[in-house]
């Protein structure tokens, strides 16, 4: 067990790693540019899922349901842009990238068929078009699709997405609500390093609705970003940093961060990957932002493959068949016609093609290492030998035997949130949405170790407060992620992983002692009563962070503790916090917002894009933009909803 470290004082940012942190990095100039745009026909409506490709180059982007796009790091000079998709005749322009800059190229498609469409959108083609046989045994699913062909149990139509139901699942989340320090001290809880509320949050927001409140996760939204958090130099495969300021909803309570930043490993020393790509082909997945959106997120990750990585396919619809058998991350050719010949349609047995994916992972095992199975699917598990429960005892199992699932959801009308998120969760794995390449390529691509690699295991976060100086708090978010205070030192307990690169944030809204009181959860006794140590009220403290994880193939928790110290000075307004936490602090009243949260106090849209203007920064990849523009259409659609339409009355 670590030994306690000692309590340092917090001056204008409080920052503690568990390491000796790295110099600070030398500033590089960008060498790169962003382009960005939109896609429109010769009506001024939106092209969605247009291909934009950038010349000589591997990079491409997806224009979105409102015909965006964004290539966010291209190699600054002259470049020829096209832009194509099945159904218009494709366009080219030319322009300059400038280092740091961003280049703005607008495209109008005139209706007509371009013969030189590219491969994906040719293969969703086909998807749509190609007659289904009606029955198919497994083995021959499995010989045919070896071969090459892809089949499924029966050919079912499928209706226009508008015409569909919505049959999108969501678990109910019932807001984390303030808790008492004197009765309540220990707040305990798992880490989430999912980031698929927020991509699926942005697609209701670009479809032009305000998203359902339990597709919103705070958590997951506020750990969508990347941070300047130390790195980790030491024994320990993460570095803890705390910071506090004023809460910007209510500026007599204070907001606390926790952040976690684990190690970056270098791309030559991650271990190999046995890897098993899971594929959906059923016939929800017959869809341009389903299957074609797969295709491309997977060539995305195949690129990333060393000769030393292994490679499986597994496709299930009405039976489960193994498309390709492990092969070499250097034979990509094989790979990318494999998935390039996929197709859609049938019914859906997730069951039996879990089974199947972990069977083949388990077969090729690699005790040193990274055993995963990635499932891409629209969740719809809805026929199959196994229930629920039955697929919740598998991934555990295999769990414990070393393979990891990795989920990824597509589409819209038919995601199964809740059903995906589990299994992630149960499997050691990442839930990611993917909306766009732009997505996908962040997922697999520029988050490569930490969607894929593990470097800690059921890391949990207990946090003591002093009822000295501690009136209340509440935990923003991570509501299905609490435990019980029983549950941090207990290593039979699930917790969540860490991956390489990864950061984790949490955020706490405290009531500090002498602040207006708040309505607190029921947590009064009848029998007893708690009381403070001495020590307590004498102590600058304001609360204990301790932490336990494990190696990734250990089963023994490591212990990790800190204290973090009040402020003699009073608390800090907000604007002079980091921009990290005033940009954390901006998502979390945007997501309070989306849900209406009653914890919400003052928080506004107004104030939220100022938060997140102020805090933009470098923002390399534009993600933090891409966050201000979501905030300006909600407050839209907010106020749309708001605003009375004439002789109608608003309910």
């Amino acid at each position: 067990m670590s030994a306690p470290l000692p309590s340092l004082g917090l001056g204008a940012i409080f920052c503690l790693t568990l390491a000796t942190t790295a110099a600070a990095p030398v500033s590089v100039a960008p060498t790169t540019g962003r382009i960005e745009g939109t896609v429109r026909d010769g009506a001024g409506m939106p092209v969605v899922h247009a291909r934009i490709t950038v010349a000589g180059t591997a990079l491409s982007a997806l224009s979105d349901s409102i015909g965006g796009y964004v290539l966010p790091a291209v190699p600054a000079g002259s470049v020829t842009v096209r832009a194509s998709r099945a159904g218009y005749a494709s366009a080219q322009l030319v322009g300059t990238v400038r280092a740091g800059g961003t280049l703005r190229l607008n495209f109008t498609l005139a209706a007509g068929m371009d013969r030189r469409l590219d491969a994906e959108r040719d293969i969703a083609r086909k998807a749509f078009a190609r007659p289904l046989p009606e029955k198919v045994n497994q083995a021959a699913v499995r010989d045919e699709a070896t071969a090459g062909l892809v089949t499924s149990a029966m050919s079912t139509t499928y209706p226009a997405p508008a015409e569909r139901f919505n049959t999108e699942a969501y678990d109910v989340v019932n807001e984390n609500r303030f808790l008492g320090a004197g009765s309540n001290p220990l707040s305990t809880f798992s880490i989430d390093v999912d980031a698929a509320s927020y991509s699926n949050v942005r697609r209701f927001l670009n479809q032009g609705a305000l998203p359902p409140k339990d597709a919103v996760r705070l958590e997951e939204l506020v750990n969508y970003f990347p941070y300047r958090y130390p790195d980790r130099t030491g024994s320990a495969p993460f570095a803890v940093s705390t910071e506090l300021a004023a809460c910007p909803w209510a500026p007599d309570h204070r907001l606390v961060r926790i952040g976690l930043q684990s190690r970056r490993l270098a791309s030559d020393r991650l271990p190999p990957s046995n890897l098993v790509f899971l594929i959906d082909v059923s016939g929800s997945m017959n869809e341009p932002d389903k299957l074609p959106l797969v295709q491309q997120a997977f060539r995305a990750l195949v690129q990333e493959l060393r000769p030393q990585d292994r490679v499986a396919i597994v496709v299930y619809a009405g039976a489960a068949g193994l498309v390709l058998p492990p092969t070499s991350g250097g034979d990509k050719a094989t790979i990318l016609a494999a998935i390039d010949r996929l197709e859609a349609g049938g019914s859906t047995a997730g069951g039996a093609g879990i089974r199947l994916a972990y069977d083949v992972a388990k077969e090729h095992f690699n005790p040193e290492g990274n055993n995963r199975v990635i499932l891409a699917t629209d969740g719809d598990f809805n026929v199959g030998v196994s229930s629920d429960a039955e697929m919740v005892r598998l991934i555990e199992q295999r769990r414990e035997e070393g393979t990891f699932l990795t989920v990824l959801g597509f589409g819209t009308g038919n995601l199964k949130d809740s059903k995906m998120e589990q299994m992630a969760d149960k499997g050691n794995g990442h839930y990611a949405y993917i909306d766009s390449f732009g997505e996908a390529r962040k997922v697999f691509v520029q988050e490569l170790g930490g969607t894929l690699f593990t470097v800690a295991k059921d890391v949990k976060i207990q946090v003591e407060f002093n009822p000295a100086r501690v009136q209340a708090y509440r935990l923003l978010g991570y509501e299905n992620r609490m435990l019980q205070k029983e549950d941090f030192k207990d290593d039979r307990k699930d917790a969540g992983e860490l991956g390489s690169g990864h950061s984790v944030t949490a955020l706490y809204e405290v009531v500090p002692i002498g602040a207006r009181a708040v309505t607190m959860a029921d947590d009064s006794l009848t029998y007893q009563q708690t009381s403070l140590r001495p020590g307590g009220k004498h102590s600058g403290e304001l609360m204990t962070v301790r932490l336990r994880y494990k190696d990734p193939k250990g089963s023994t928790s490591r212990l990790l503790e800190t204290a973090v110290a009040d402020r003699s000075d009073g608390q800090r307004d907000i604007a002079a916090a980091s921009e990290d936490l005033r940009f954390q602090s901006a998502v979390a009243e945007f997501a309070m917002l989306l849900r209406d949260s009653e914890f919400k106090g003052t928080a506004s849209w107004d104030q939220a894009l100022a938060l997140a203007r102020g805090a933009r920064g470098d923002d390399e990849q534009g993600y933090r933009a891409e966050f201000i523009g979501l905030v300006e259409t909600a407050r839209t659609l907010a106020d749309s909803v708001a605003t009375p339409v004439a002789g109608r009355e608003v309910e």
